[in-house]
């Protein structure tokens, strides 16, 4: 609940008193005058709401908690949640090099120099390597409510995910009872809870059993407990062959534990296989899951991990656990992460009459032409669902669906990636295929990055933790790679891996497999982490030895061509083909603009990194620095826009997907519109050379890269791209666009969108760099002419919060964590710079002027003091 307290001075000069609202609820750390709040209001419930169930997956809602993960199908008479655990891969640990690629690099590299480039890109088939292996579905829990449930009232269900809670609600009446389902999971106890509940007694009843596409039995254990036991394949099976004619893999464990009321009810087990409740009052399902897995490094068959143990205990450990005390835990452990940032968004429409002020603009734009009665009929039910909201998007524009979309983004990256975990793969952790498009493999030309794209910027730095737990793993599996396979030092990582830090090349065409910066563009990350936190104990222990091993390849990677200047040979575009001077497609070249601009961001990073670390002595720091001036510098093609390749050469596909030729300027920082004017005009012709269609993923990297241009417009118009209801029924006539439940599309379902439009929402809003700081430099202000956004990162450990009004900046709050420094800020051409001190919040007007600068300490007891009030 927000809290409002009076204060003395207002935010402008010349004010008297004024009210003041704290925001985030939470962390209570940066404060706004009511005033600058009046005309965005209190916001509208984050739900992602359906009414009816789910008849496609993509009609069901997601809950996770990093490593459990369930759809919530939301069925009457059969509830279905798929279930995903995210250790469970086909596969093995294996030898990631290959001698052979040692003796073909020097043909290529040969093919290349002479320009026979569409021989190079043939010969360069030799150097690709073995697929990934492929993430697997745990299974289902299936529950049956019998033929009571067969007819019900449909004007009374809905289904919802609550951004807010972090759990699905399904609510419905069948023969004159109300029924109400929860579901979350839960991160502090590692299971997921389902809890099925009537407002009459005695009045729940059902089936319910444990399924899986994988090989597996299930028994009864006990009175109220049905374990179910299985594998993976030890190897990922050929198309078309049979999944369990395989030898065995991980093995895995679910145990579903069930409780009713201790007032009415009894359970009792059928064959063995299913709980049958009959009469309770109410019931809850636990459901704890784990395997075998050990590590990238430990093969399955050697593991000493026993899952039924695993899952035995974590249910154990919860015996005299309530319902709501799981739930109060889940809630805490959420809500600490989730409510670090608010949005809000107003548009420009005024509500037609006082009634109807506080219902989605949605609702009011739909009924606009509908006759009175119709529309209050609409109005009164309420009953819009997202899907809806998405269809009309393209004429409302209402900017609570923009809002509902960016939380979504930071709720999933929470509910797929936490501490402990594996990272967040190109589905996140929710996967209902044994053979998921792309084998659910997390890819790194792109899609790994952008989902860890909003964990700094939308404050939710630990949700990239386990992303540096897979570069430190592929580091160990690279140098092998790099030694073996390129006679390089360093490590390498190429454009795929997978559970077990395959860094070797993927199979296939070279344009996609031969492209060996993977790893170098994760590293990037790393610095990133640093430069937002400011842990130094983080730079030396985990970030500069990984940054100084890339470094260490990449300079041995390198080649002199043509003389004194250094570029990478053979090099690809990632995915892309150009046309050589013969007239034949090719896709291998030397020093793609991609290549360049990663190797030269590492090379700054590690640079930085060894400055702040006092290692600038260091022999490989010296390579760098002497190395930097002499890389094939970036270049503007005839047409303008930035080259893609070392030569102008002409384009096979000019709207192609992939943006990496600019990458310098997103998420890079070596094409900036201050210090290289030029290339900036150049990257804006490149993205309207490039086009607007694209699949997800692609439409939100252009939102991105637009408002690095500080191009509001352009930045909208992808915004508006991807709001597109996608059909999942044929979904192949689309192009990018959102499912009914949200989820992003390639298509099919690819996660990385999701994430990449918070991380982009938060760029047209807040840019940084280390002394930096831009304000409000990309909003569509005749979209969002209003609007307040509260808990945003910069870099330097910088907290943010804005309110601006009819277009313009209105307010402004900063706060640092550990270090004072100077900050130089910027809005609208006016600039200036400022002492930020820690622990201080402090408080500018619309021309950037400090009005107020007082202690957090102080926020927190005024929050508790009489004059507040709730």
């Amino acid at each position: 609940m927000m809290k409002q307290c009076r204060k003395e001075v207002g935010f402008e000069t010349g004010s008297c008193e004024e009210d003041w609202v704290v925001v985030p609820r939470d962390e209570r750390s940066i404060m706004f005058s009511s005033s600058a709040m009046e005309e965005v209001g209190a916001g509208e419930d984050l739900k992602v709401d359906f009414f009816r169930p789910a008849e496609y997956w993509t009609d069901a809602l997601p809950v996770g908690n990093g490593r459990l993960g369930a759809m919530v199908w939301g069925g009457v008479q059969q509830e279905l949640l798929q279930l995903n655990e995210d250790t469970l891969w086909t596969g093995e640990p294996s030898d990631f090099t290959d001698p052979r690629v040692a003796t073909v690099l020097p043909q290529v590299r040969k093919l290349v120099t002479d320009g026979k480039f569409a021989e190079a890109s043939t010969a360069a088939k030799s150097m690709a390597g073995q697929p990934t292996e492929v993430y697997q579905p745990l299974g289902d829990i299936k529950i049956d409510f019998g033929a009571s449930h067969k007819v019900f009232d449909a004007d009374s269900y809905k289904r919802e995910l609550d951004l807010d809670t972090a759990t699905v609600k399904v609510n419905y009446a069948a023969e004159g009872i109300e029924f109400t389902r929860e579901v979350f999971s839960s991160y502090p106890h590692q299971i997921i809870a389902t809890k099925i509940s009537a407002n009459k007694s005695g009045a729940v009843s059902f089936t319910v059993a444990l399924d899986s596409l994988l090989q597996h039995e299930s028994h009864i254990n006990g009175k109220n407990q049905i374990i179910m036991q299985g594998e993976c394949p030890g190897k990922r099976p050929p198309p078309q062959k049979n999944l369990h004619a395989n030898k065995p893999g991980i093995k895995f464990c679910a145990i579903l534990e069930l409780h009713i009321s201790s007032e009415a009810g009894v359970v009792s087990s059928i064959e063995d296989k299913q709980l049958k409740v009959e009469g309770s009052n109410w019931a809850v399902l636990l459901l704890a899951a784990s395997s075998s897995y050990d590590g990238p490094f430990t093969n399955p068959a050697e593991s000493k991990k026993d899952p039924v143990s695993a899952s035995s205990g974590t249910l154990n450990s919860i015996t005299d656990v309530s319902f709501s005390e799981l739930y109060a835990s889940h809630l805490a452990d959420y809500q600490k992460l989730f409510h670090r940032v608010s949005l809000q968004l107003s548009d420009s429409r005024k509500s037609s009459s006082q009634n109807d002020r506080n219902l989605p603009s949605t609702v009011k734009n739909m009924c606009q032409d509908m006759p009175c009665a119709d529309k209050q009929q609409k109005l009164l039910a309420g009953k819009i669902s997202t899907a809806d909201r998405i269809n009309n998007f393209t004429k409302d524009e209402d900017p609570s669906l923009v809002t509902l979309l960016f939380q979504y983004g930071r709720y999933l990256l929470i509910s797929s990636s936490r501490p402990g975990t594996l990272v967040s793969n190109l589905q996140g952790i929710w996967s209902q295929k044994v053979a998921p498009a792309w084998d659910a493999a997390p890819h790194l030309n792109i899609n790994l990055q952008m989902n860890y794209w909003p964990a700094l910027s939308c404050n939710l730095a630990e949700c990239q933790e386990p992303l540096f737990d897979l570069i430190s793993n592929l580091s160990i599996n690279g140098r092998k790679t790099s030694q073996v396979n390129y006679k390089t030092g360093g490590w390498v990582t190429h454009h795929v891996t997978d559970i077990w830090a395959k860094t070797s090349p993927s199979d296939g065409d070279p344009k996609w497999a031969l492209w060996p910066m993977g790893g170098a563009w994760l590293c990037t990350h790393l610095w990133e982490h640093y430069s937002y936190t400011r842990d130094k104990n983080f730079l030396e222990q985990k970030a500069y030895p990984l940054l100084k091993g890339c470094g260490e390849y990449l300079l041995d990677w390198l080649v002199e061509y043509p003389k004194s200047v250094l570029v990478t040979n053979p090099a690809t575009s990632p995915e892309h083909e150009f046309i050589a001077p013969d007239g034949q497609k090719a896709s291998v070249s030397y020093a793609t603009a991609m290549d360049m601009a990663i190797i030269r961001e590492i090379f700054n990073v590690t640079i930085s990194a060894a400055k702040v670390l006092g290692s600038t002595n260091d022999d490989l720091i010296q390579k760098m620095k002497a190395a930097l001036p002499n890389l094939f510098p970036p270049k503007v093609a005839r047409d303008g826009s930035l080259m893609e390749w070392a030569q102008d050469f002409q384009d096979s596909e000019v709207q192609h997907r992939h943006m990496s030729h600019l990458f310098g300027l997103y998420p890079g920082h070596t094409i900036t519109m201050e210090a290289t004017p030029e290339l900036s005009k150049a990257a804006v012709n490149s993205l309207i050379k490039r086009g607007e269609d694209g699949p997800g993923w692609s439409t939100v990297w252009k939102i991105a890269l637009w408002a690095r241009l500080r191009d509001s417009n352009h930045a909208y118009r992808m915004v508006k791209k991807l709001i597109t209801l996608v059909d999942p029924a044929h979904e192949e006539m689309f192009e990018g666009g959102l499912y009914a439940n949200l989820f992003t599309a390639h298509p099919p379902f690819q996660i990385d969108a999701n994430f990449g439009f918070a991380s982009a929402i938060a760029e047209m809003l807040v840019q940084s760099d280390d002394n930096n700081l831009i304000l409000l430099p990309a909003l569509p202000r005749d979209k969002w002419p209003s609007g307040c956004v509260s808990g945003l990162k910069a870099r330097g450990h910088t907290k943010v919060a804005i309110c601006w009004k009819e277009g313009k900046l209105h307010e402004v709050g900063l706060m640092v964590h550990n270090h004072s420094s100077p900050k130089n800020l910027y809005y609208n051409g006016i600039s200036v710079t400022v002492e930020l001190s820690v622990g201080y919040v402090h408080t500018f007007n619309r021309y950037l002027k400090m009005v107020r600068s007082f202690p957090l300490l102080g926020i927190e007891k005024m929050s508790q003091s009489s004059c507040c009030i709730s």
